[in-house]
């Protein structure tokens, strides 16, 4: 069997139902369009989009010298750490949990320093569905201001291993 040309009448515009859903269509890509960078500008829910080049191994001492300055407990044997009110707070991600957690306050503002020190970890703060990769090799530094009081978990969003059920942080805001 030989490969034939189609005929040449073989295309036929769309109409009837077939139109109005294509219209549809075509109007809710120009919405979304819109609202792209609508939401970007006046959402404030993107980032600062600032990141610092960074190894591992200097990453890691930085998260320790924060939590021996500013432990005030632990929680299921993790540090809970308060950072200081308009000050720096770090989280480290790695095999398979976030360190520390952390203690802020209501309507302060804080800058979250994230990094990781093995692979590329998604850091989601639950339930207000803020989303962030973190990888090695940069410091990540998200600018917050906490408005409710409660306890949020932070789950890795993004498969790390064998593991990855388990990556639970914990913020609680006082």
């Amino acid at each position: 069997m030989s490969i034939t040309a189609p005929p040449k009448d073989w295309f036929q515009a769309p109409s009837g139902h077939e139109r109005v859903w294509l219209g549809m269509a075509f109007a809710w890509c120009i919405v979304l369009f819109i609202m792209m960078p609508l939401w970007h500008f006046k959402g404030k829910q993107n980032s600062t989009g600032e990141s610092y080049a960074t190894t591992p191994a200097a990453f890691s001492e930085r998260v320790d010298r924060f939590v021996a300055a500013n432990q005030v407990g632990t929680h299921n044997g993790t540090p809970i750490v308060e950072a200081p009110p308009g000050g720096d707070a770090y989280m480290l991600g790695r095999m398979w949990s976030w360190y520390p957690f952390l203690k802020l306050r209501v309507g302060e503002t804080y800058r979250l320093h994230l990094s990781s020190m093995d692979l590329q970890h998604g850091f989601s703060l639950q339930p207000m569905n803020m989303n962030f990769q973190v990888v090695p090799g940069y410091d990540h530094v998200l600018t917050i201001t906490p408005t409710q009081a409660g306890e949020y978990t932070v789950v890795c969003n993004e498969f790390c291993g064998i593991g990855h059920h388990g990556m639970i942080g914990k913020i609680f805001v006082e």
